[in-house]
């Protein structure tokens, strides 16, 4: 058991430390074009992904066979990948493009700065959670953390430029 928790765990930093992750955090030109629920849907996809890799690294943690470890190992590689994709959404599109800083000293607007830049916190530490663990309840936390940015950023009719609020987050018709 401890040579395969060894094997798993160098097979999970040589994948990291050989890939480029794209979080589809688009440019920083900037262009203009935004779709910020298109990106909290992307992290609910990333979350159903990280739940199912939790599931399935649990059990195939107990089976010696080499496809098995295989298996597992590419589970676990999964798993980094999409709480990475939802860390790096987080920084490099959400608190680097679309966070502002109130340009008054209006405190109660420099509150609601504070508190949006807190939840988007959780969301990257909860997702570093996630990677740390093999844990439903990490993931819960994480679906927990993006429910609490969600309403931030609200679908968008681009053909008619209105808000849509009621768009509920239970992807459970999605297959992985």
């Amino acid at each position: 058991m401890k040579r395969f928790c060894l094997t798993m765990l160098c097979a999970s930093f040589l994948w990291i430390a050989i890939s480029v992750q794209n979080a589809n955090a688009h440019c920083q030109i900037p262009c203009g074009i935004y779709d910020d629920h298109a990106r909290i849907h992307g992290m609910y996809e990333d979350i159903l992904t990280v739940r199912k890799a939790v599931r399935l690294i649990k059990a195939l943690s107990n089976k010696k066979d080499a496809q098995s470890r295989n298996q597992a190992v590419r589970w676990i590689v999964n798993k980094e990948k999409h709480a990475e994709a939802i860390i790096r959404t987080i920084s490099d599109y959400f608190l680097t493009q679309k966070i502002k800083a109130p340009k008054a000293k209006d405190a109660k607007a420099t509150q609601a700065y504070y508190i949006k830049l807190a939840r988007h916190h959780a969301v990257m530490k909860a997702a570093m959670k996630v990677k740390q663990t093999v844990s439903g309840k990490a993931v819960d936390a994480l679906k927990a953390a993006v429910d609490g940015i969600a309403n931030y950023w609200p679908h968008k009719d681009k053909t008619k430029g209105k808000h849509h609020h009621h768009h509920k987050h239970n992807h459970k018709h999605h297959k992985h």
